[in-house]
């Protein structure tokens, strides 16, 4: 999420809307994404807190959200998980409140398809980034062909009722443009128009 000012209603459903995508396809993407990450890491967007789970105990992650509904929520989720190595504050990816060079990885999961500003975004993502360190990622795409006509199509009335989500942006092409060496893993489509990447994007 991006908006300071909050989406309650969006935040309030939002684990109900993906539950069935979270039992299956993007769940499992989840896990495989976050099993072996190490080190220290910042979670940018982290949303109801739906990675927590993933991380491994021997890490230290610091967990980003700027909905104030939202990092409610996130703070419940990791209450109720007893994790102590995880750290959740309120901030936006545009201007990450940390040092230059500071993680090892950063992770981003659902994210860049609603930042304002994804280029700030991902410039922030490389300064705080360790030379050599790396952006995990699950994110949502344009489609190709008339997948991808149609969500021209839809944006406006899908970011209205998605709390600012853009389900047409090219992010893959940002990162690259950001400077980032991307290698995507797995596409897989939870949901029929929702093509989504995982992967990871590192830091020359």
């Amino acid at each position: 999420m991006s908006r300071e000012s909050g989406h309650r209603w969006f935040a309030a459903v939002y684990d109900r809307l993906n539950a069935r995508a979270e039992r299956g396809p993007l769940g499992r993407a989840r896990r495989e994404l976050l099993a072996s990450v190490q080190g220290t890491i910042l979670e940018i967007g982290a949303g109801t807190g739906a990675n927590f789970a993933h991380y491994p105990a021997d890490t230290t992650v610091i967990a980003l959200e700027p909905d104030p509904h939202m990092l409610k929520r996130a703070r419940t989720r990791l209450a109720g998980l007893g994790r102590t190595n995880i750290d959740v504050r309120g901030a936006p990816a545009e201007a990450l409140p940390v040092a230059d060079a500071s993680f090892d990885t950063v992770v981003s999961t659902l994210v860049l398809c609603t930042v304002r500003d994804p280029a700030q975004s991902l410039a922030e993502i490389r300064r705080v980034l360790r030379p050599g360190g790396r952006l995990l990622f699950i994110e949502h795409v344009r489609g190709d062909g008339a997948l991808g006509r149609f969500q021209d199509v839809i944006r406006p009335a899908w970011s209205w009722m998605g709390a600012g989500c853009q389900l047409n942006r090219a992010t893959a092409d940002s990162m690259r443009a950001a400077g980032f060496e991307v290698t995507i893993e797995q596409r897989t489509k939870p949901m029929p128009i929702l093509p989504v990447i995982v992967g990871a994007a590192a830091r020359p």
